[in-house]
């Protein structure tokens, strides 16, 4: 019997960065291997420019990308939840796995600074892809 999927939730303040970029990474280079979903606590109206610029430039497309409500229940069906700067928005459930993610904020940054931020990002994606014993697809 094949062990159940993981899933991740990605969780900022306006879904429209940091947590944007992590779940397309994942997505990208985890395939079907792992659940990936993404939220903000106070999402905005669009995946920032600068982000979708910066994705685009590593050839992964979250063009078609809308930010997305936090809900409770996204956090209830996912076994690890990583915060990116949502501070006490986040609801806690126990026996849920939490990281939190200190990574600089792009909203309102050129693509010159979010390409630190996506490199970052890029490298913990593959380090979580290791630590849930996936194996990346890129």
């Amino acid at each position: 019997m094949s062990a159940p999927t993981p899933s991740v939730l990605f969780v900022c303040v306006h879904n429209a960065g940091r947590s944007q970029m992590a779940a397309a990474f994942l997505t990208h280079l985890a395939g079907d291997k792992v659940q990936v979903r993404s939220a903000g606590s106070a999402p905005a109206d669009a995946v920032n420019p600068s982000v979708v610029e910066a994705m685009r430039e590593v050839g992964i497309d979250i063009s078609s990308q809308v930010p997305k409500v936090l809900t409770v229940e996204a956090v209830q069906v996912s076994d690890v939840v990583i915060t990116m700067g949502c501070g006490d928005a986040c609801p806690y459930f126990p026996g849920k796995r939490y990281l939190d993610w200190q990574l600089d904020d792009p909203a309102g940054q050129g693509v010159e600074a979010v390409r630190p931020i996506r490199d970052e990002i890029e490298r913990r994606i593959r380090d979580l892809l290791a630590e849930l014993g996936s194996e990346g697809t890129a």
